[in-house]
């Protein structure tokens, strides 16, 4: 997997014109009921956000990229939890970890829809808490509200995690190497 990411983030570090839309993609594969569970997204956009901390990629425009990646699939799998909820629960992976289910419906109870905006950043919560909301009947209004709040913080957190990484390697090389 580890040489999967290196090809993507070297591809990005080549075609910067498609490193927004790329971050589109990852960011909504994360946020994605499943796909969260398969592609390494996270990493590649902490990798991408680097690159933005010596100026080849512009943060803003891979913010952009990223929360709206980040909406299209939180939605989607709102959707599918809307549409297809009952059926879900009994469909792998969920039938295999009914303890993600357990762990999102009391985050639901005891937090209300605050739970959307910290799922974006729980490893535990992202592949089910958006199925989760549109299966408890939750207003399309209030899951967009705190939806899209989370999808701006998420994509801003991740990639300036990256960024910072980057100024604080760039940093200690500038020191050792003198």
């Amino acid at each position: 997997m580890s040489d999967w990411i290196d090809q993507i983030i070297a591809f990005i570090e080549r075609h910067h014109a498609l490193a927004p839309w790329l971050m589109a993609v990852f960011a909504a594969a994360e946020t994605t009921a499943f796909l969260s569970i398969l592609i390494p997204s996270t990493a590649i956009m902490v990798a991408v956000g680097a690159f933005a901390a010596n100026g080849v990629l512009n943060f803003t425009t891979l913010w952009i990229g990223a929360s709206l990646g980040a909406m299209a699939g939180s939605f989607f799998s709102f959707w599918l939890g809307r549409r297809y909820g009952v059926t879900i629960l009994t469909m792998r992976p969920l039938k295999d970890h009914p303890d993600w289910v357990t762990k999102a419906d009391a985050a639901f109870t005891r937090w209300g829809p605050v739970t959307l905006f910290a799922g974006h950043f729980t490893t535990v919560l992202r592949p089910v808490v958006f199925l989760m909301a549109g299966m408890s009947g939750m207003t399309l209004f209030r899951f967009a509200f705190w939806n899209v709040l989370g999808c701006l913080a998420w994509a801003f957190v991740v990639l300036k995690f990256g960024e910072v990484g980057g100024i604080a390697i760039s940093w200690i090389w500038e020191r050792l190497a003198g």
